[in-house]
């Protein structure tokens, strides 16, 4: 047997499967007519973005066939003979929103950078937290770093690669800066019951151990996804459809690829990629002009995309 990996269905693909094939087959199936129900779009898609956000259509059509079945019901009751279905009334009918947030910040303090990452579900944003954990003393030679949110080994190791690159890089621009050489550190990534795995955060943990260190925020609406090697290359990641889309439901403004990726993103449909500014990048100084403007570092500047 060979698996064969397939890309899963944007919202507007969602959309259209839903009224052309699901919500018909659904009312032919409880015997309602055009006359008897409405489902508008705006009620389809809170559906989509807050109750079904699996890469297949299996758990929507579920829950279309739990709405018309109940107004199935009220309509041979004689409650009623027509039911408009609006956001309004929607949870009446499947219950409270299952996904009720797309962003954990509004605004990114130093130390958290958004990442991007691939799930089950499809893309989902994934916060990258680091702080310190206690005070340096005088007795402490060395840092140390303290790692959870229930992570894989590869991940793991990807935190470990990304404090020896930020540890470099702050060498190399500003020696008189320490933090990272003595600071106690704590990285975490929120939602620690979710298992997470894979070198994909390996930019965006070199970002926020960057951003603690210099005690600055970075640019605001940015998100990026990239392995990184040990003398700071930026390695190409999957996911790329599904991040992208993950990125612009929660209204990320600017989207950091690794340039060998370029390919991948250039596959997408323009629906997928309008408004976003992608800049493609091949190693992380590419990345720190971008995140932190103004620097006075002199790098060759990444490919961008709008």
């Amino acid at each position: 047997m060979e698996m064969i990996d397939m890309s899963g269905y944007v919202a507007e693909e969602k959309l259209a499967i839903a009224k052309q094939y699901l919500l018909p087959q659904a009312m032919r199936d409880s015997g309602l007519k055009n006359e008897n129900i409405t489902i508008d779009d705006s009620s389809l898609n809170v559906l989509i973005k807050n109750y079904c956000r699996e890469s297949g259509v299996r758990n929507l059509q579920k829950h279309i066939e739990k709405v018309v079945r109940k107004v199935a019901y009220k309509v041979v009751k004689d409650e009623t003979r027509y039911v408009q279905v609006s956001p309004d009334n929607l949870a009446e009918f499947v219950g409270k929103p299952v996904f009720t947030h797309d962003r954990m910040y509004t605004t990114t303090p130093p130390g958290v950078v958004m990442g991007l990452a691939w799930t089950a579900m499809g893309g989902s944003t994934l916060y990258i937290e680091t702080t310190t954990r206690r005070k340096t003393s005088d007795k402490d030679s060395e840092g140390s770093l303290e790692l959870t949110g229930h992570l894989g080994e590869v991940m793991k190791e990807s935190a470990r690669i990304a404090l020896t690159v930020a540890r470099n890089f702050m060498h190399r621009h500003d020696e008189t800066n320490k933090f990272l050489d003595v600071g106690h550190l704590h990285l975490h990534v929120p939602e620690g019951a979710t298992p997470k795995d894979g070198p994909s955060a390996g930019c965006t943990i070199v970002t926020a151990l960057l951003s603690l260190a210099q005690n600055k925020p970075i640019r605001q609406d940015v998100a990026m996804t990239g392995e990184i090697s040990l003398m700071g290359k930026i390695l190409p990641v999957g996911g790329i459809k599904e991040k992208t889309i993950a990125a612009k439901r929660s209204g990320v403004k600017c989207v950091i690829l690794p340039e060998e990726n370029k390919k991948d993103y250039n596959d997408l449909p323009t629906f997928i990629t309008e408004g976003l500014e992608v800049h493609f990048v091949s190693h992380f100084d590419e990345i720190y002009n971008i995140v932190f403007p103004g620097s006075d570092t002199q790098h060759p500047m990444a490919t961008v995309q709008t």
